[in-house]
């Protein structure tokens, strides 16, 4: 069963040193980032480089950081 994990991102507005483009990283996995002309694009892309960083730290055995967590989802009935 595939695992969810919970990412906090930043998203920067375009501005001249991104080309003009929306800039989306996630801080605690070094080089995650993507470039996007919308910022809806930006984190499109961001999904997808974050998912591959964390698949190739899994293939190869390496640590993730610890300052990411397994995604939960708590079902609260009132």
């Amino acid at each position: 069963m595939p695992q969810r994990y919970r990412l906090p991102y930043t998203l920067s507005e375009p501005r001249a040193e991104t080309e003009d483009l929306y800039l989306a990283e996630v801080p605690s996995l070094p080089g995650c980032r993507a470039w996007g002309e919308t910022a809806a694009e930006a984190l499109a892309n961001l999904e997808s480089v974050a998912a591959g960083f964390i698949a190739s730290c899994l293939e190869h055995g390496d640590p993730l950081p610890s300052s990411i967590t397994q995604a939960g989802e708590l079902v609260v009935t009132v």
